[in-house]
């Protein structure tokens, strides 16, 4: 009579993990999207035949597993630092992610080169670092992709974030050898409040949430540990009162002229001196932890902390892709310098177990919910339209007071973004129409050059 009652236990748990936002957060491609990218020097891009997004979710009682090609939908590249690869295709990478993810009450795991972290789109997350630092024996840096031959001292280890700053793309990303992947906040340069790079002018492209100051970001991912990640706004307090505020980093720059200890007091090998060349921000080791123990706001020492959101009402640990005042990434970025839960995710070729595919459609939804913007208005040479993240295709159709379709454009499923070029286009009042397979919206726009 034992039999019986495990397997209803089985398929009990099953029904549980299947409402687990680990299984049914992922953007999966049902639409057949490919890849794009642009090359330097074309600001036309060009078509991959890589399918993007999350290919297959499948789940057993411990486990999710996510196949991806690690591609997303939004146009990668150019990368103007140089950097000889493409955004190339994983070929059907499995992520073997906790369903249920526990706290590491030990000593916590430091995050490491590679991936540390999976986006909702399947690309990877990495962490601070680029493999790059200092050598005090040479005065230089080395490694990584500066200097291969050679091995810094792994003390004063650089920065990614504003050392490659001009190799990342749009959407703030740049490939390792194929490996596309974000270090930080995955939203566009040219939507943060203070611009700092002008990748964009050339190479629209978007990036996977758009920054909204008054709704709690989206959930855009999940670290190694299997706890969730989240953007860069929440709410102001851990039970989920308060307001929406930006959620903020604890780390700050240290008040250091020289490098030659660290923060906790540790005397070390000497780094450069600060400098024009080495300023501060440049090491990861020039950043120092302060907690904030009266403004739940601020994240804990893994940049995370205990909190409600929508996916989560009863609460979880959770990271937040963190950013400054200006929207512009803040240290640590994401996830670290360690993990706040033990680290169980692993990348695998094949799955060993009996698993369900999670085969659900992707919701439908309604574009009043979409947060659709249009900007600018009045408008010059070109327009953007904007929405939330979606789960399908909108067709984009720009008409005149006539009736007659001048232009027609589609915010791709997985981007928030396209451009409008109106530079052959007449000054007057135009309309935009933004259309699901189900519903439609229109938006007056006028052009004034």
């Amino acid at each position: 009579m034992k039999k019986p009652i495990v397997l209803l236990t089985y398929f009990l748990v099953l029904a549980a993990n299947a409402q687990n936002p680990i299984i049914t957060q992922w953007l999966r491609n049902t639409t057949g999207i490919t890849g794009r990218h642009y090359v330097s020097g074309n600001p036309t891009p060009i078509n991959d035949a890589v399918a993007a997004n999350v290919q297959t979710v499948q789940y057993s009682t411990n486990w999710v597993y996510v196949t991806t090609n690690g591609i997303p939908a939004y146009i990668t590249g150019p990368f103007l630092d140089g950097n000889p690869s493409l955004a190339t295709s994983q070929a059907g990478a499995i992520f073997k992610m906790p369903l249920t993810p526990t706290q590491n009450t030990g000593t916590p795991t430091a995050t490491n080169g590679g991936n540390i972290g999976l986006f909702k789109n399947g690309v990877a997350l990495f962490d601070y670092r680029d493999g790059v630092s200092w050598k005090n024996s040479t005065q230089t840096i080395c490694g990584g992709p500066v200097m291969p031959a050679c091995t810094g001292d792994a003390v004063w280890n650089r920065d990614a974030i504003p050392a490659e700053r001009g190799g990342f793309d749009c959407a703030k990303a740049h490939p390792a050898m194929g490996n596309y992947h974000h270090h930080q906040n995955p939203s566009a340069f040219n939507l943060d409040l203070a611009v700092i790079s002008t990748v964009c002018s050339t190479y629209p492209s978007d990036g996977l949430y758009v920054i909204n100051t008054a709704e709690h970001s989206p959930l855009i991912g999940f670290a190694y540990d299997g706890f969730p990640i989240y953007g860069a706004y929440g709410y102001a307090n851990a039970d989920g009162t308060g307001g929406i505020v930006r959620i903020k980093s604890s780390y700050q720059l240290r008040n250091i002229t020289t490098r030659t200890v660290y923060a906790d007091g540790t005397n070390v090998t000497d780094g450069p001196a600060v400098s024009t060349t080495y300023p501060l921000g440049y090491f990861r080791e020039d950043y120092e932890y302060v907690a904030h123990p009266s403004d739940a706001s601020y994240l804990d020492a893994h940049n995370g902390r205990f909190c409600i959101t929508p996916e989560y009402p009863l609460g979880i640990y959770c990271y937040f892709a963190t950013v400054d005042a200006n929207h512009n990434s803040a240290y640590p970025y994401v996830v670290g310098p360690t993990f706040y839960g033990n680290k169980t995710a692993v990348k695998v070729t094949s799955i060993s177990e009996a698993t369900t595919q999670y085969t659900l459609a992707n919701p439908d939804f309604n574009l009043s919910k979409l947060n659709i913007k249009i900007y600018p208005n009045p408008a010059q040479d070109f327009i953007a339209i904007q929405s939330d993240m979606i789960e399908d295709n909108l067709n984009i159709t720009l008409i005149d007071e006539l009736g007659k379709v001048i232009q027609t454009n589609e915010i791709l499923q997985g981007s928030t973004l396209c451009i409008m070029d109106l530079t052959t286009v007449n000054n007057g009042i135009y309309f935009v129409k933004v259309a699901s397979s189900k519903d439609n919206k229109t938006f007056k726009v006028v052009l004034s050059k």
